[in-house]
């Protein structure tokens, strides 16, 4: 019997993450990352690509209606953005003082922290 040994992908990205949305209808928007789907490699970005849901009511909702939410966006269309520039940038990886690998924009050679 094989088993299945799916390597998990190494992501550029990370939850909370400040990115740029560089293709598709929300091109130019900026917004933290909520939430990764691995599975997917599709990521949930504040206030891009939102998408209309009818909605019964509940609970949670008494009126029902429709509700304005964010979709996912692929990862491949997303950008970690620059802290000292404030432009989008590629990431690399690099070992610190400490000898940990840390990852840092390519455009300004700064750490990138969250």
């Amino acid at each position: 019997m094989v088993k299945n040994n799916k390597v998990k992908p190494k992501l550029k990205i990370r939850k909370g993450d400040l990115v740029q949305v560089i293709a598709g209808d929300s091109k130019g928007k900026q917004g933290k990352i909520l939430e990764i789907i691995l599975k997917d490699n599709r990521a949930i970005v504040e206030g891009a690509n939102m998408v209309s849901r009818h909605t019964k009511p509940n609970a949670a909702n008494p009126n029902g209606g429709i509700i304005k939410k964010e979709a996912p966006i692929h990862i491949s269309n997303l950008m970690v953005v620059d802290a000292k520039t404030g432009k989008p940038t590629r990431v690399g990886r690099q070992k610190d003082a400490a000898g940990k690998l840390v990852r840092i924009a390519k455009k300004s050679g700064e750490e990138i922290k969250q």
